[in-house]
């Protein structure tokens, strides 16, 4: 079996098995600051969309274009990118995607009218689409499976998490004191930061033999779900009846079956089948795909309820997700400990059992003001919950993947991050802004996704059964190998 090789010199894996070292805490910190940045990106402009449209001269329509110009490319060039790192370089690509992300950020910082902001932000999702992929190969070939890299994804995780809600709050205090300019201002001093270490600190690791690009899985997957993405972001906003929004939704569906199609039959396949059929890859993703789209919901009809109905203002509604984000810190600094002890199977299992169980506390919301304080402990207690799936279907989907593979696995992780992040909401969230009555519309949006979240717990459970469960290992057998 082929084995990464570092082409920079000698390099020995970092981290050991009970504590990491100056310099993988130093690599670690590369590392996590750049996912953290693309976090931060998925939500700090949220809050500013309206005070940029005035600015720039944009349509109210226009603005959606400002979340789908990122939310695209992030999204659809992950697998590809991925794949190009395991077989040119993750950390040349790395690098080169940290460049790109800083002077896209820095473009729409300065941007002068709506198609020179537009590019930058589109450019600042190629970036990301570079940054993610390459940057968890990174973290996951540099540090060994084990102690070390359990902590490791456990500290990435919580930052990713905490990203997303540092970006909401973060966002409304430099858009008020500031402008919106500030929130990609700030995207590119975090670029200015990180770029300069990471060429001394990050090994380079690639695939040493080097088979040919699958050029017809490339086009296919990344057409495919381009499409879905722009799709299911437009139908957030505008409802699955637009005739633009029917026609993408089928020709991904149409692309990505050909594409499972074209995977069956080319040599160097982009995604190995079996990678797929491995019980781990399939069952874990699911249990990702779920805790990331139902947790967006919850994050979505919260907020429409907060403002909407209790009449907060958007810096008392910022201080609700800022609980969020500091217990969602502190489980990341523990949930790495829970998987040591019960394995990573049992804690992805009991943290969407636990999602669902918190996410139903929120059933009992009134109209009432007192209900605040409800609506902060069970999201932040979800989100706990939810930053444990993470950091375990991370780890659950990547147990067991030799090392030049490693790149496609977290592409298939950071994909399903990502289709998870975009079709939560206009899945489940449009009914609670459809209904007639919005407090109703809620109970009936966070009642499924309680539902969705508990019944996602049942099938891991069954699909990652296995006869070392209490080994604390998980299952790597190909799904049907029994």
């Amino acid at each position: 079996m082929a084995t990464d090789t570092t082409t920079t010199g000698t390099h020995t894996p970092l981290g050991t098995p009970t504590k990491l070292s100056s310099r993988d805490k130093l690599v670690l910190f590369v590392l996590c600051a750049a996912q953290f940045m693309v976090a931060l990106d998925f939500s700090v402009l949220n809050v500013a969309l309206p005070t940029l449209g005035a600015d720039l001269g944009m349509s109210q329509s226009g603005l959606q274009w400002a979340v789908t110009a990122f939310a695209l490319p992030s999204g659809g060039f992950l697998l590809l990118f991925g794949r190009i790192g395991d077989l040119y370089g993750r950390r040349r690509l790395f690098l080169t995607g940290l460049a790109l992300f800083g002077a896209a950020s820095l473009l729409a910082t300065f941007a002068w009218n709506p198609a020179s902001f537009l590019t930058g932000r589109a450019l600042q999702g190629l970036g990301a689409a570079t940054i993610v992929p390459t940057g968890m190969s990174l973290l996951t070939t540099t540090f060994p499976e084990g102690p070390a890299r359990d902590r490791a994804l456990g500290i990435s995780g919580t930052l990713l998490s905490l990203g997303f809600t540092v970006g909401m709050v973060a966002g409304g205090v430099l858009t008020d004191a500031f402008g919106w300019r500030s929130t990609m201002a700030l995207l590119t001093l975090f670029a200015v930061l990180v770029l300069p270490l990471a060429p001394a600190l990050l090994p380079e690791s690639r695939t040493p033999d080097r088979p040919r690009l699958d050029v017809p899985g490339a086009f296919t997957v990344t057409g495919g779900l381009l499409a879905l993405i722009y799709a299911l972001s437009t139908a957030a906003d505008h409802g699955f009846a637009r005739p633009d929004v029917i026609t993408t939704l089928i020709a991904g569906v149409l692309l990505l079956t050909t594409f499972a199609y074209v995977e069956s039959r080319t040599t160097h396949p982009l995604v190995s089948l079996p990678m797929l059929r491995r019980r781990t890859v399939a069952w874990g993703n699911l249990g990702g795909l779920v805790t990331f789209s139902m947790m967006s919901t919850v994050v979505f009809v919260l907020t429409l309820y907060l403002q909407e109905i209790l009449h907060l203002s958007s810096f008392e509604t910022g201080l609700v997700f800022g609980v969020q984000g500091i217990l969602s810190a502190v489980a990341g600094v523990y949930a790495p400990k829970v998987i040591g002890r019960i394995g990573a199977r049992r804690t992805l299992i009991a943290s969407l059992t636990g999602q669902a169980a918190f996410t139903a506390t929120l059933l009992t919301l009134t109209t009432h003001t007192w209900s605040v304080w409800v609506a902060t402990a069970a999201v932040s207690l979800a989100s706990m919950c939810h930053l444990g799936a993470i950091i375990s279907y991370g780890l659950t989907v990547t147990s067991g993947v030799p090392d030049e593979e490693q790149g496609l696995a977290t592409g298939l992780v950071t994909s399903t991050q990502q289709v998870g992040i975009t079709i939560g909401i206009p899945l489940l969230g449009v009914l609670a802004t459809t209904s007639g009555d919005l407090m109703s519309g809620v109970h009936t949006v966070v009642g499924i996704d309680a539902a969705i979240a508990l019944g996602a717990a049942v099938l891991v459970a069954v699909g990652l059964r296995s006869r070392r469960a209490g080994s604390g290992t998980v299952e790597t057998e190909p799904l049907g190998a029994r």
